[in-house]
């Protein structure tokens, strides 16, 4: 029997990346899952590309109104939800004299707020209808400690990891195991973004940064987005039954805790 065989999955930041490679593994193990994506025509053409047992729906994770809609959608369309990744998130960079508020502003409503209220909405959905599931918030090795440039990412993500430890505390009670994955550097189309942002502000040319981080993880390279999956798989599984309010590191080494 596959490992998630019936059960049905919400993924945020679903129509690419991470949250597409996620939503490949979980349909593999069994599961029908819903891609959530701001970017709708995206989400909608990666359900087409996985076939019946995927579906596209529309989620901003800064709106209030969007996400309740979102998780009632999934729910309508799959009965119940057992499973949610919280994995849309936005990043950022800048010398501390130069950070603006409104990126920090940004990036706190999306990657902090979003999960949080993510969560609160699946997890009431779960309470009410008696289901004992699993939440799988996305953190990062940059919320282990500060980085010189990536202080205000650093920071929401280290509240990802406070976050998922107090509602890991909290919704155990109603047998909802909480718990987060806490990615190293992940190659994938964003790292465009990260690597323009780095060349900035340390007079790198352009590709110089993302060499140098792959070369100094431990394992000899930078992860991919499939190598993510397993923890993912796992942490939504029986088999995670017991593990309750932590974060694995999946980094190839960076960190070790």
């Amino acid at each position: 029997m596959k490992r998630l065989e019936g059960k049905n999955a919400l993924i945020t930041g679903a129509a690419r990346g991470i949250g597409l490679a996620f939503a490949r593994a979980y349909i593999a193990e069994g599961a029908r899952v819903a891609l959530a994506d701001i970017d709708i025509d995206q989400a909608q053409a990666a359900a087409q590309a996985l076939g019946d047992r995927a579906k596209a729906v529309r989620m901003d994770v800064a709106d209030q109104h969007s996400i309740d809609s979102a998780v009632a959608e999934t729910a309508d369309a799959f009965g119940h939800i057992d499973i949610l990744i919280n994995n849309a998130a936005v990043f950022t960079a800048a010398p501390i004299c130069e950070i603006t508020r409104a990126d920090y502003v940004r990036a706190f409503e999306i990657n902090v707020a979003g999960t949080l209220f993510t969560l609160q909405a699946v997890a009431r959905h779960m309470i009410a209808n008696g289901i004992q599931g699993h939440i799988i918030n996305m953190a990062s090795q940059a919320g282990r400690r500060g980085e010189s440039l990536v202080g205000v990412y650093c920071a929401s993500k280290a509240a990802v990891i406070s976050l998922t430890q107090s509602a890991g505390l909290n919704l155990i009670a109603h047998g909802i195991n909480v718990n987060a994955i806490a990615p190293g550097v992940v190659d994938g189309a964003h790292w465009d973004e990260v690597d323009a942002l780095f060349a900035k502000y340390e007079g790198k040319p352009l590709g110089q940064k993302k060499k140098e981080v792959g070369a100094a993880v431990p394992i000899g390279r930078m992860g991919t987005a499939e190598d993510l999956c397993g923890m993912a798989v796992f942490l939504a599984s029986p088999e995670a039954h017991y593990v309750v309010a932590q974060t694995y590191n999946v980094d190839g080494g960076n960190w070790m805790s």
